[in-house]
């Protein structure tokens, strides 16, 4: 293991040997059999149905996860999966959803879907990838999963065998009576065949019933966002998925580590960076409830719950490090080492805040659904930078660039200068990193680096910092929101000439989505209207806007183009503003500018020497945007 505390340290470890030298396993099921055979009787998967600290759970050994991802992949061969073909998983977390995966890899391609998602958006997944199998909930109470994929599969005629996964089974008396007397039914509308997970599991072999072909392939289908209507899907490799699971056992996670892991198997942190960290190690990784941090109760147990798993290790987002400091920290969690966060920006604020309450560090990093997921992460050892994603892993190269849409490079941008993020490393696939040719199009910098559509800049000691998006995204809570679904739905309005969806700032969610409007000349309507609309005419709940402004005139470029960070100034003056309204401080907003490191920055002003910066802190804090006093402004 690599105590990795500077740049210098990322260069000796890539100097050692190359990265294909470093693999134990050349395909995930063959580190899973060298991980079993070093681990196999410690406790390897855990997953409880309720969140209350002493409810039941089934964990498995890593014995019994080689053994049972066999059978998934025997399973999955039975019904003619080859190595190009799709197994979707559309599960919430549970162990078959991890053994969905690991089997689905190890047979063909698995492609793990949100089941929150639209019928529409599953079913134009399923049509994308061409699904021959797919894995998901059989009915239950309070979950319309069945429902749902009952239609979508309905929409895809590709799959041709459903198999689905009774939660009831993770339930003991009298809970499981209740779930059998109040399960919904569902008709059944599609075509292919329905047969019991479990029942057809246990059916197979604990062995591989067929030779892996050892080739680097893909064995991997994500999609990006999900609320476009044509989904973007990244196509992921066994080296890809290897390079995850090593980075961060080079330098963190042994087997000794317990990994408390609240976020959804279908997204890329979970599923690549957390699953693979402990099929490489060979540590313990423990789900809480089918939902995650949305799970009934989970906020309110959540220190008890790593006490009783006495966790090492936390995963965790910005909105629910917000959440978990409303809660006090009622339980012994001395075990735990480092808290994980990702997927969106942590304000400097709550980082204090968790550090403060817990005396644990928060190890902040950067990923991507394209790069398979990790690239950089502030280090373990040595000091951390506030407001930075850290240092590159060993075996990832991050140019800062100013590129042409073609890809190709104008220049690569000094020390500290903001351009445009391009990565390169074993999880990024050059040239095909979507299965769709024309979506990688222009994707590629001078041919080899993935254009990530983030904007940021790398200090002189090599920190990563995240200043905006090229690619425009409202990033909800971690989830991608494309502002055309927003756009394209309200310009069905007669009213609205033309419209512009940002991510206002949200000291809950990072961002959620509003929308400035302008009129067609002579129409009208009111805000109560077009919301109203919205919510028609939007198929997803997390895209709906939450807010609409209409302004006699969008702030436009010479060429008509609506300047949306114009707009990002206009709603962060709005949403700050009302908050220290809210709070009864004496402050106004100057003005928000766009600084050269930092991104939008709010500059106050209060004529009142009794407010404080704490008071200020206390309620601007939890924002991502920073502020900063008129007087104190940079000249430069």
């Amino acid at each position: 293991m690599h105590h990795i505390a500077t740049r210098a340290d990322v260069t000796a470890v890539e100097q050692e040997m190359p990265f294909s030298d470093r693999l134990a396993a050349k395909t995930v099921f063959g580190q899973i059999k060298v991980t079993a055979a070093a681990h196999g009787a410690r406790p390897a998967l855990t997953f409880q149905l309720r969140s209350g600290p002493k409810e039941p759970a089934e964990t498995l050994n890593w014995s019994e996860v080689e053994g049972k991802v066999a059978q998934a992949a025997n399973l999955f061969r039975s019904l003619g999966v080859t190595e190009t073909d799709v197994v979707a998983y559309i599960l919430p977390n549970c162990n078959e959803a991890v053994l969905s995966l690991l089997g689905g890899v190890t047979a063909g391609i698995a492609n793990p879907i949100n089941p929150t998602l639209s019928t529409e958006h599953i079913g134009a997944i399923l049509r994308e990838t061409k699904a021959k199998v797919v894995v998901t909930l059989a009915p239950f109470p309070k979950a319309d999963v069945a429902q749902k994929v009952d239609e979508a599969v309905s929409l895809a005629p590709n799959v041709q065998t459903v198999l689905q996964v009774d939660l009831k089974r993770y339930a003991k008396p009298p809970l499981s009576w209740i779930i059998s007397l109040i399960r919904p039914k569902v008709k059944v509308t599609h075509k292919a065949n329905i047969a019991d997970f479990n029942a057809e599991l246990d059916r197979q072999p604990k062995t591989l019933s067929f030779e892996e072909t050892g080739g680097d392939r893909a064995v991997a289908y994500f999609h990006t966002g999900g609320t476009t209507g044509m989904p973007k899907v990244a196509q992921h490799r066994h080296s890809g998925m290897l390079y995850n699971g090593w980075c961060t056992t080079d330098q963190i996670i042994t087997s000794q580590d317990v990994l408390f892991c609240p976020l959804p198997m279908f997204h890329v942190l979970a599923a690549d960076a957390v699953l693979m960290t402990c099929v490489a190690a060979g540590a313990h990784l423990v789900m809480p409830t089918p939902a995650g941090y949305r799970g009934d109760g989970v906020y309110q147990n959540f220190w008890k719950l790593l006490e009783r798993y006495k966790v090492t290790f936390m995963v965790t987002v910005p909105t629910a490090v917000a959440k978990l400091m409303q809660n006090p920290v009622d339980a012994d969690v001395s075990t735990l080492k480092y808290a994980l966060c990702g997927s969106a920006a942590l304000p400097v604020e709550s980082f204090r805040k968790f550090e403060k309450s817990t005396g644990v560090k928060i190890l902040e990093g950067y990923g991507m659904t394209e790069a398979t997921c990790l690239v950089s992460i502030n280090p373990g050892y040595g000091p951390t930078k506030l407001g930075s994603v850290g240092l590159v892993f060993p075996y990832t190269d991050v140019k800062i660039l100013k590129c042409a849409p073609d890809g190709s490079v104008i220049r690569e941008c000094d020390t500290d200068e903001v351009g445009e993020i391009c990565v390169a490393n074993p999880g990024v696939v050059v040239g095909a990193t979507y299965i769709e040719d024309s979506k990688n199009v222009g994707l590629f910098a001078g041919g080899t680096h993935l254009r990530t559509g983030d904007l940021g800049r790398i200090d002189a000691d090599g920190f990563i910092f995240i200043t905006g998006r090229a690619k425009d995204l409202i990033i909800r809570g971690g989830h991608n929101i494309d502002p055309a679904i927003i756009e394209e739905a309200l310009a069905g309005h007669e009213a609205i000439a033309f419209s512009g969806a940002i991510g206002q700032p949200d000291a809950h969610s990072g961002e959620i989505p509003c929308i400035y409007v302008e009129f067609v000349s002579g129409k009208a309507a009111t805000t109560e209207e077009l919301l109203a609309y919205a919510e028609s005419h939007i198929s997803e709940r997390a895209a709906i806007p939450k807010y609409v402004e209409i302004l006699d005139e969008l702030p436009k470029s010479a060429v008509g183009k609506v300047l949306k960070n114009e707009l990002r100034k206009l709603a962060t003056t709005r949403v700050y503003g009302a908050a220290l309204k809210d709070a009864q401080l004496d402050v106004e907003i100057v003005e928000v500018y766009e600084d050269r490191k930092r991104g939008l920055v709010a500059t106050l002003r209060s004529t009142n020497v009794a407010v404080t910066d704490e008071a200020v802190t206390a309620v601007l804090g939890g924002f991502n945007a920073p502020w900063e006093w008129e007087d104190r402004k940079p000249t430069a």
